[in-house]
């Protein structure tokens, strides 16, 4: 699932992806790749500036995945994630045609609160 969201006349809108799962029997078979394609696609049609993505730091199945679909990681969010413990998130970012000096995807030093993620 993905929307998009922002200031449309600013460069705070872009797609994100909500939620985006494949069932364990049919992981490896690109279905990921091309569901984010789509999204990304879609979010460059409705001119946004990129696409971004949450995901646990812990999760590195899937941070290296988005790696090597063009995310990067923008910032580190920490305690974005509820638990016991709680886990901080990668924000991660792929930028878009309409961003063509790359300005969404420069990566924050430092980390930040769920409270400061706009």
């Amino acid at each position: 699932m993905g929307k998009s969201e922002g200031s449309v006349a600013q460069e705070t809108w872009h797609g994100h992806v909500t939620a985006l799962t494949v069932a364990p029997e049919y992981r490896r078979l690109g279905l990921a790749a091309k569901m984010m394609n789509i999204l990304e696609e879609v979010s460059d049609r409705k001119q946004c500036f990129f696409v971004d993505l949450f995901v646990r730091v812990s999760n590195e199945i899937a941070v290296d995945m988005y790696k090597w679909l063009g995310y990067t990681v923008y910032r580190r969010v920490l305690e974005y994630y509820s638990g016991d413990p709680d886990e901080d998130a990668f924000d991660m970012r792929k930028a878009l045609s309409r961003d063509k000096e790359m300005k969404s995807v420069i990566p924050v030093k430092e980390p930040v609160r769920p409270e400061d993620v706009e």
